[in-house]
């Protein structure tokens, strides 16, 4: 390892986590080496695929393009901190699981957060706005449209559903 090392303080799912880390290293990196959250995937580590996705400051970013050290000061949510409590789904997840929105699960935990910023921002996104919030995320297992139904199913709007959490 290098001796340049910059020191961040980043909140991550509300906990700061004071760090020395390499300017070099990425997010996704420091999440995954330094914190053990492993929840966050590399996929393409190009910012393509969408697998490494977590909230920055509540909107959904690529961790793989950026920089520790650019996040800094700020506060990062992984797929960990979706949920309400350890051992507990939130409504989203809990709907992905209802409605088959995962198979091999590589993309599962960038679809989630790019689900949970959606819903954040509009309660109740029709199927447009739903596939445009993931359009960004590959799955090559899915077709997608179980995430589509997952996503109503957790904001009330599937046939003869009401909202669940």
């Amino acid at each position: 390892m290098s001796n340049d090392l910059v020191r961040v303080e980043i909140k991550v799912n509300g906990i700061v986590q004071p760090r020395l880390v390499e300017a070099r290293t990425t997010l996704v990196d420091f999440l995954r080496e330094n914190l053990a959250l492993t929840g966050t995937h590399v996929g393409c580590e190009h910012g393509v695929c969408g697998a490494c996705s977590v909230l920055l400051n509540g909107d959904p970013v690529r961790s793989c393009c950026m920089f520790a050290v650019q996040a800094d000061g700020m506060s990062v949510t992984t797929v960990e901190g979706l949920s309400p409590e350890r051992g507990k789904l939130s409504t989203m997840q809990d709907a992905f699981c209802e409605k088959h929105a995962l198979q091999c699960g590589y993309c599962t935990p960038g679809m989630l957060v790019a689900c949970h910023a959606l819903v954040e921002k509009t309660p109740r996104p029709n199927e447009a706005q739903i596939r445009e919030a993931i359009g960004g995320n590959l799955c090559r297992c899915t077709g997608y449209q179980q995430i589509v139904d997952a996503v109503k199913y957790a904001t009330g709007q599937a046939a003869g559903e009401a909202d669940h959490g």
